[in-house]
């Protein structure tokens, strides 16, 4: 917890009133981010936005129901009805299921997979909100996560009982097909084994012609046969209808006719096959170009002249539409391996965020904002290969909820620590309590300070708490505080008076003659300028460093004429050894001397300079070390004037 001591003053200071005002803003800010919520986007709210894994969780929870379907058939691909995606948005999960039955009374069942699909995704996120707001609800009554269990939903029951329905109709649908198929196929074997017959038919022209197209009409008629036998079965018949036009005589007007309209049809299917490279939907056009490849199938033959050019053309636009359809899915497919790689790449990234050991506030809020950003870069990544898509979200989803349970866990020794902290700070209160009417202003200060500063060793307390605990320990000490100000406002008279009183002797000091009272007179006004009480805090520094300059002023001056006294007094001293040339050298080889002794004694202090700065006292030592060169100075500096001085009487 931050807070501020307040610093003890001096005695002509005047305290402030209440402990800094900061202290509460850095303590709230403190105690706000030890409470800030878990970013858990599936648990708890977040202090950002929390990424939405909700069609994910959909799809999950629809795949753990038991509600996955096999792939789409042919003939649901070719029956499909599309849904848009906002068709349920808005109806309640009854309005679904009722909608659901009524479809399945109404439609063919090969009909219904999209609707089914959009249905079960607009109930499951109806469905996992309910039973999210139901797990936030059991952790505010006192419940534990690992004590939830969602409660049972009829409503779901009764999904559950209709799709199994739509899935019993849908197996019984195609279990249907696969049998007609069969049967379909034993119908076209024997129309190909009529076909055989009408060759070496006796009837009549008329009578063989209209048996033939009797067998066209009834091979279009017969639905789809099994996949594996289209080719062969079309191969087949096809050549026994070139084999029937080209061993019979029949009319030649009739034949041609007959030839023009396949030809005619056949282009029309060619223009159609090519006009699919403008359909928007790649894989709505391979659906489309199936059944015109079927329609190919059941068209009689053409001119031979046409036969092989028609067949390049409708196989080339085929072509296109199938090199279209596959690059499409083995892009799609190279992107949804790529999205599995990235998708791992963030799973791992997520584990190793799980098991890092966060032993701070601090630290887990970072790691949340990880998440968060690990979490929004996995919602901007398309679906993986669907038989890893359901595989990897489990991974990562267990990931997060492991990293999660360890950050709740954390929180949750964290509230006993709070409830310590609080215990501690309501000892402080109560210490800042008995000292608040003392009148023992340093020492109740010094303990205050000390007070100060274990609050803010103290951790944070719950939010409910903080506001109150802080107000009640800001309160003990603005009393103490505004009593001691109380104390001190009572001399603020007395300091400007001294103030008035410093100026005074100051400015006598400033005009005085101190060469008339000489250093008697300088230690008189030191005297009474300590007899003078404290001035205002604000302008002590100023007045005496005023004072000081002038005392020095006075001291230089006096120290002036001092020397001016010493030099005169020489001057007669030198007058009186006229004819004595013997004593002026003696005098002038002391002088000299002295001069050399006090040039050696500046180089050491000079010289000692830098050692003294290196200690504990280093500033006022060298100070008082250039004081002492300075008085040396002056001294060489006398004796050289005397040394000239001597020198001129000389000559």
């Amino acid at each position: 917890m931050a807070t501020e001591q307040v610093t003890l003053p001096a005695p002509e200071e005047q305290v402030s009133p209440a402990v800094a005002e900061d202290v509460k803003t850095q303590v709230a800010a403190e105690e706000t981010a030890a409470e800030e919520p878990v970013i858990e986007p599936t648990t708890e709210e977040s202090q950002a936005a929390p990424v939405d894994f909700a069609e994910e969780e959909v799809a999950l929870a629809a795949q753990q129901a038991g509600l996955e379907l096999d792939e789409e058939t042919a003939e649901e691909a070719a029956e499909r009805v599309e849904v848009a995606d906002d068709e349920f948005a808005g109806k309640s999960k009854q309005e679904l299921l009722d909608y659901f039955a009524l479809q399945l009374e109404e439609k063919p069942i090969q009909t219904l997979r999209r609707t089914v699909e959009q249905l079960k995704v607009a109930f499951y996120r109806i469905r996992r909100a309910e039973v999210e707001a139901a797990r936030r609800q059991h952790i505010e009554e006192g419940g534990t996560e690992e004590n939830f269990a969602a409660p049972v939903d009829e409503a779901e029951v009764r999904l559950k009982e209709l799709f199994k329905e739509y899935r019993q109709r849908r197996d019984a649908y195609i279990a249907s097909l696969d049998e007609e198929k069969e049967a379909n196929l034993k119908i076209k074997l024997q129309i190909i084994e009529e076909l055989k017959e009408l060759v070496s038919s006796d009837e009549t022209l008329n009578h063989t012609f209209t048996k033939f197209r009797e067998l066209q009409t009834r091979w279009k008629e017969t639905g789809l046969v099994p996949q594996a036998n289209v080719k062969d079965l079309w191969e087949t018949y096809n050549l026994h209808v070139e084999h029937f036009y080209s061993f019979i005589k029949i009319n030649k007007e009739l034949r041609d006719l007959d030839l023009k309209k396949n030809y005619e049809q056949k282009v029309a299917l060619c223009e159609q096959a090519e006009a699919l490279m403008m359909e928007p939907s790649i894989v709505e056009a391979f659906h489309k170009l199936q059944k015109l490849h079927d329609e190919w199938r059941e068209t009689g033959p053409v001119p031979t002249e046409f036969k092989e050019s028609l067949w390049e053309r409708f196989k080339a636009a085929s072509s296109r539409i199938n090199k279209q359809h596959q690059e499409h899915f083995e892009t799609l497919k190279a992107e949804q391996v790529k999205n599995l790689e990235l998708k791992s790449e963030l799973c791992a990234a997520t584990e190793a965020l799980s098991n890092e050991p966060f032993t701070t506030r601090k630290e887990w809020n970072r790691a949340s904002d990880r998440l968060l950003e690990i979490q929004k870069t996995w919602k901007s990544i398309g679906f993986a290969p669907k038989k890893d898509n359901n595989r990897i979200y489990e991974r990562f989803r267990a990931a997060c909820d492991k990293f999660f349970e360890l950050k709740r866990a954390y929180y949750a020794g964290f509230k006993s620590e709070m409830e310590q902290n609080l215990q501690l700070k309501l000892e402080l209160c109560e210490a800042a309590e008995s000292l608040q009417m003392s009148e023992a202003w340093k020492e109740t200060t010094d303990e205050l300070i000390a007070l100060q500063a274990r609050w803010k060793e103290v951790g944070a307390v719950s939010r409910r708490h903080s506001d109150q605990v802080w107000k009640r320990f800001r309160a003990a000490c603005d009393k103490f505080f505004e009593r001691k100000a109380a104390h001190f406002s009572s001399v603020d008279s007395e300091h400007e008076q001294n103030l008035q009183a410093k100026l005074a002797l100051l400015a006598e000091m400033e005009a005085a003659d101190i060469k008339a009272g000489g250093y008697e007179a300088i230690r008189d006004f030191q005297r009474r300028w300590g007899e003078i009480g404290f001035v205002p805090i604000k302008q002590k520094d100023k007045i005496q460093k005023r004072y000081k300059a002038t005392v020095d002023k006075l001291f230089e001056t006096l120290r002036g004429s001092e020397r001016d006294r010493q030099m005169g007094r020489f001057k007669e001293k030198i007058s009186a050894m006229r004819g004595g040339e013997r004593r002026m050298i003696s005098e002038r080889e002391k002088l000299y001397n002295k001069v050399k002794q006090l040039e050696q004694e500046i180089a050491t202090l000079e010289n000692n300079i830098g050692f003294f700065s290196k200690s504990k006292n280093a500033e006022s030592l060298v100070a008082d070390v250039k004081a002492n060169i300075e008085r040396l100075k002056q001294q060489m500096q006398d004796a050289i004037e005397k040394v000239k001085l001597i020198d001129s009487q000389a000559e």
